[in-house]
C-alpha cells in the first residue's frame, strides 16, 4: 500500500462578507503544504477542501478570518486501511 504524502483531508465552511475564491486558493498555495485544494462559493460563503498533514494550522487561520463550521477532518491514512477516519 502506497503511503500517502498528506494525510488529512480536511474540508470546512467559511463565512464572512467579501470573500474571494482567488484569494483563498493564493493564500493556500502560498502558506500551507498539501494538495486537492478546492475552494468553491461566493462572496459570503465559500466551501474548502484540502489535503494536508497540517489541519489544524488551516483552521486557526480562518477562524479568525470568519465564521467556521461544518469542520470535516478526516484520516484518510486509516480510511485506506478500512477503519474509521
Amino acid at each position: 500500500m502506497e503511503e500517502l504524502q498528506f494525510k488529512y483531508d480536511t474540508q470546512l465552511l467559511i463565512e464572512k462578507e467579501a470573500l474571494s475564491e482567488d484569494n483563498i486558493i493564493q493564500y493556500f498555495e502560498a502558506n500551507f503544504k498539501g494538495d486537492c485544494l478546492l475552494a468553491v462559493g461566493d462572496e459570503n460563503l465559500i466551501k474548502i477542501h484540502f489535503h494536508t498533514n497540517e489541519p489544524w494550522d488551516v483552521l486557526a487561520y480562518y477562524s479568525r478570518l470568519g465564521s467556521i463550521f461544518d469542520i470535516v477532518i478526516e484520516d484518510m491514512d486509516r480510511q485506506s486501511r478500512g477503519l474509521k477516519g
